[in-house]
């Protein structure tokens, strides 16, 4: 399989989406660079990874979190007692958005 060739034009236009701008020399030196990265990932391609069996993470890892469970909480009426404002066992805010 041979490599995709990048052109300036799609340098340009990565250029331009990225808000970058580059000189002439520099357009052509990013277009090598950009180059030598397909020719990695060709080689990637070129690896044989039908026996491997597909993973989300690539290591053994298990949930160390504890387990999320209702816990007693604080009293309503107690956490309400210094409110300025309260309505239905609620805080009253004053109103940021119109």
């Amino acid at each position: 399989m041979e490599t995709k060739k990048i052109t300036k034009q799609e340098v340009e236009r990565i250029a331009t989406l990225s808000r970058l701008n580059f000189d002439e020399k520099e357009k052509d030196e990013m277009r090598d660079y950009l180059q030598n990265i397909l020719k990695h990932f060709e080689m990637l391609d070129s690896v044989d990874a039908s026996k491997i069996e597909a993973t989300a993470h690539i290591l053994d890892t298990v949930n160390v979190l504890r387990e999320d469970k209702a816990a007693p909480s604080m009293d309503r009426d107690k956490l309400l007692s210094n409110a300025p404002e309260k309505e239905d066992g609620c805080y009253i805010v004053p109103r940021v958005v119109e």
